[in-house]
């Protein structure tokens, strides 16, 4: 993951538009293509995009990088992006777009295909998947009767220089962001200071916090729920077969937060076949059942189920009340993160 620079944007975005083919309005007449701006990464996501290109026939494109840096270069793009749609990891990086008008306005027959917590209010984007924040930790270092009820007891002493955070990824600034709406802005700021002050172990991604703990370089890392069962499978085995378990925060505690990865389709590809199509695919059986059976994250479309080992129903978790809609102020999060020196 690349870390989050807004200076840096435009010569990023030349760069992209001087390699992805033009899309939308421009195509002649009987293309088939698509331009995707993916927060997700590419190993989780490549597989279904490839079904869906040869499902349709219609050719996509994708740039791959963090959330927060595809909605930035979006907004610094602006009409001249390349993009027509984006696939985003976090509500928030959706909803600092959606807030330019940069994304149509979905059919109401695409949105009602999944509850109304998990899409916009203004129609502009859709949740694809659900995904819990989590904390993983290490049986052999931290004992059951240690967890912590909330995630603000991470900043004691008993936690000192034990836990890895990621923030210059987007599922950790979107928890930033819903910790800034619970419990505002100074004790937003407090936490993130505290964590520096306790130690916390910076790593580059989930996915890295993962493997540190289960291989006890750490004792334990605030992820996304899916990235334990991803690594079980890339070692072949069971989760119960790793050194690191999920512990969920409970009685709504900000730490839970139920985020979801989703889409929005650029003003310019609004009225796309191939972009409705995309976005139909995404809500389809056999990508919900995709994301539910090798990604280990909530489909969100009624009738596929999670099935994944241990994996909690999404109905149980005792998540936090948060408006997804309201976690859209990414650049003030991404902001207060650095002022208190964690990136």
């Amino acid at each position: 993951m690349r870390s989050f620079r807004w200076a840096a944007l435009p010569l990023v975005a030349l760069a992209v538009m001087a390699t992805l083919p033009a899309c939308g309005s421009d195509d002649k007449p009987g293309d088939k293509r698509l331009t995707v701006y993916s927060g997700r990464m590419e190993a989780l996501v490549k597989p279904i995009l490839d079904q869906f290109q040869q499902a349709t026939g219609i050719d996509v494109a994708v740039r791959y990088g963090d959330s927060a840096a595809m909605a930035a270069q979006l907004l610094e793009e602006g009409q001249l992006s390349p993009a027509d749609a984006f696939l985003s990891q976090d509500a928030g990086a959706l909803g600092a777009v959606a807030n330019k008008g940069r994304f149509a306005i979905l059919p109401a027959d695409v949105l009602g295909r999944v509850p109304p917590a998990y899409r916009a209010r203004n129609g502009q984007w859709v949740g694809v998947t659900g995904r819990s924040r989590v904390l993983v930790y290490n049986v052999n270092l931290v004992p059951e009767a240690d967890l912590p009820k909330s995630v603000f007891e991470l900043t004691g002493p008993k936690w000192k220089g034990k836990v890895g955070i990621a923030p210059t990824n987007a599922s950790f600034q979107t928890f930033v962001t819903a910790l800034r709406l619970k419990h505002g802005e100074e004790k937003a700021r407090q936490f993130l200071t505290d964590l520096k002050a306790n130690g916390a172990q910076i790593r580059a991604n989930n996915v890295n916090i993962v493997t540190d703990v289960n291989d006890g370089k750490l004792a334990a890392g605030l992820v996304n729920h899916y990235y334990l069962y991803g690594r079980a499978k890339e070692l072949g085995t069971t989760i119960d077969a790793l050194a690191a378990r999920h512990h969920y925060f409970p009685d709504g505690d900000i730490g839970a937060l139920v985020n979801v990865s989703g889409v929005g389709v650029l003003t310019k590809a609004g009225t796309d076949p191939d972009a409705r199509a995309f976005v139909d695919f995404l809500l389809g059986s056999t990508a919900q059942a995709y994301f539910a059976n090798q990604t280990f994250e909530y489909p969100l479309v009624p009738g596929v189920d999670a099935t994944a080992q241990g994996l909690p129903q999404l109905s149980t978790l005792e998540a936090p009340d948060i408006d997804l809609n309201d976690l859209d102020t990414l650049q003030t999060t991404v902001q207060m993160i650095k002022e208190v020196g964690l990136a």
